[in-house]
C-alpha cells in the first residue's frame, strides 16, 4: 500500500507532463482500436459466411453471366440440396453517392438460403405475391427513410432505364454480424422486363447460390459441379461463400494492410513519447534513488516504482482509450452510413488495446530502470535533476 502511494505521488509530481502524456496514451490507444475496428469490418462479411453454402460463377469473370438452364443441372449434382441464384443490379438512388447493394433474387429459394434475414411472415408473404416488391435491410431503411409502401426509385446502370419497387419488407438480422444494409427484389421482375427491352440478356444469372448438407463435402461438390460445365460456352467456378466474399476483399488488400500498419505506427510513437517522459522521470530522481539505495532498499524496489508509475500512466491513458472507443464507433459507423454493413468492436480488439497499452508501459520503463538499478550512490547523491 505504501508503495502503491510513492508511485502515485511519483506520477502526479510533475501533473501537466503526466496528463499530457496520459492524453496522448488516449489518442493513440483510440486510433489504434478505431482502425483495428475498420480492419474487422472489412472483413465482416467474410467472416458470416455460412459453411454450407457455395457460390458459381462464370469462371472467366463476375462480369460475365450464366444460363438460367444450368440451375436444374447443379440441384442434380450429388450432396446438393438447394439452388438459388441471383443478379448483381447496381441502381443508383437520386445521387450516385447513395451506394447501398441491390439484388435481384431468385424469390423464396433464395430467402432460404440465409434464414438470418429474419422478416415477417406477413412481409414475406406480401414481397412474394408483387411482382415490383422489394425488401429492405433495417440499416439500409433507417439510413434512408424507407417505409413500407414506400416506392424507391432506382436509375439503371448495368441494366438501363428507370425501374420502380415497392418496399414489402424490412428484414432484420438474427444475430448483430448479419448484414442489414442489402435490398432484394424479384429476380423474374428484372428478367421480364428484359426479356421486353433486350431479349439477348435475358435469362442469364449472376451467380448461383448452392447450399449443400455437409460442410466437409464443399470441395468435392465444387469440383463436381464445375466438371459438369467443363468445354461449355460458359465454364463455372465454384467457391464457398466466405472464399467468394474474400475474393472482394482480396482487390483491396493493399488499403487493409495500410490501416494495419498505420495502427501499429501509432503505438510505436506513443512507445517513443511515454519512453522519453519515464526517462526524464528518471533522470530527475537520480538523487532520490541513489537516497534510497543508501537506506537499504534495493534494485527490484527502484524497478518497481518506475515500472510502476509508467504502467500506471500507460494503463490510465490505455482505459480511458478503451471507454472512449464505443461513443467513437458508433459516431464513426453512423458517418459512413452503409458503407460498412457491420462495424462492431470485437472482444480481440479491446484485449489488443490493452496489450498495446501495457507493451507501451513495460518498454518504456526499461531504459530508465537499468539507469536507476545501476546509479553509484556517490554519483547519484552528486546529481542534480
Amino acid at each position: 500500500m505504501h508503495a502503491f502511494k510513492l508511485i502515485l505521488r511519483n506520477a502526479l509530481r510533475h501533473k501537466l507532463r503526466s496528463t499530457l502524456t496520459i492524453v496522448g496514451l488516449v489518442v493513440a490507444t483510440l486510433a489504434f482500436g478505431l482502425l483495428q475496428t475498420v480492419v474487422n469490418a472489412w472483413y465482416a462479411g467474410a467472416e458470416a459466411a455460412s459453411n454450407t453454402t457455395l457460390v458459381t460463377r462464370n469462371a472467366t469473370s463476375l462480369v460475365f453471366a450464366l444460363p438460367l438452364s444450368y440451375a436444374g443441372k447443379i440441384r442434380a449434382v450429388e450432396g446438393v440440396t438447394a439452388v438459388a441464384h441471383a443478379n448483381w443490379f447496381g441502381g443508383v438512388y437520386q445521387d450516385p453517392k447513395n451506394f447501398f447493394p441491390q439484388l435481384a433474387i431468385s424469390g423464396a429459394s433464395y430467402l432460404d438460403m440465409y434464414p438470418d434475414f429474419v422478416l415477417s411472415e406477413e412481409q414475406r408473404r406480401a414481397f412474394l405475391l408483387d411482382r415490383k416488391g422489394a425488401l429492405i435491410g433495417r440499416k439500409l431503411a433507417n439510413e434512408y427513410g424507407f417505409k413500407i409502401g414506400d416506392v424507391v426509385p432506382l436509375r439503371g446502370t448495368i441494366y438501363p432505364g428507370q425501374w420502380e419497387f415497392v418496399v414489402r419488407g424490412i428484414y432484420d438480422g438474427r444475430q448483430r454480424s448479419t448484414v442489414t444494409t442489402q435490398m432484394f427484389f424479384h429476380w423474374d421482375y428484372l428478367n421480364e422486363t428484359l426479356l421486353k427491352t433486350v431479349p439477348r440478356r435475358a435469362n442469364q444469372v449472376g451467380v448461383y447460390v448452392v447450399k449443400i448438407a455437409r460442410s466437409d463435402e464443399a470441395a468435392s461438390i465444387s469440383t463436381a459441379i464445375d466438371a459438369t460445365f467443363r468445354n461449355s460456352l460458359a465454364e463455372t467456378l465454384t467457391e464457398t461463400e466466405k472464399a467468394f466474399q474474400l475474393s472482394f476483399v482480396s482487390m483491396s488488400d493493399a488499403i487493409v494492410m495500410a490501416i494495419r500498419l498505420v495502427s501499429f505506427v501509432v503505438i510505436l510513437i506513443i512507445m517513443a513519447v511515454m519512453a522519453n517522459t519515464m526517462a526524464m522521470s528518471a533522470r530527475e530522481r537520480l538523487s532520490e534513488y541513489a537516497t534510497l539505495k543508501a537506506l537499504g532498499f534495493g534494485p527490484l524496489f527502484l524497478a518497481m516504482l518506475i515500472f510502476g508509475e509508467s504502467l500506471l500512466l500507460a494503463i490510465t491513458g490505455g482505459a480511458l482509450g478503451i471507454a472512449l472507443l464505443y461513443p467513437a464507433a458508433a459516431a464513426f459507423a453512423a458517418r459512413t452510413g452503409t458503407l460498412f454493413p457491420v462495424f462492431e468492436i470485437a472482444p480481440a480488439t479491446i484485449l489488443k488495446q490493452l496489450l498495446a497499452a501495457g507493451a507501451v508501459g513495460v518498454v518504456a520503463a526499461l531504459a530508465p530502470t537499468l539507469r536507476a538499478m545501476r546509479v553509484n550512490i556517490v554519483d547519484g547523491l552528486r546529481s542534480i535533476g
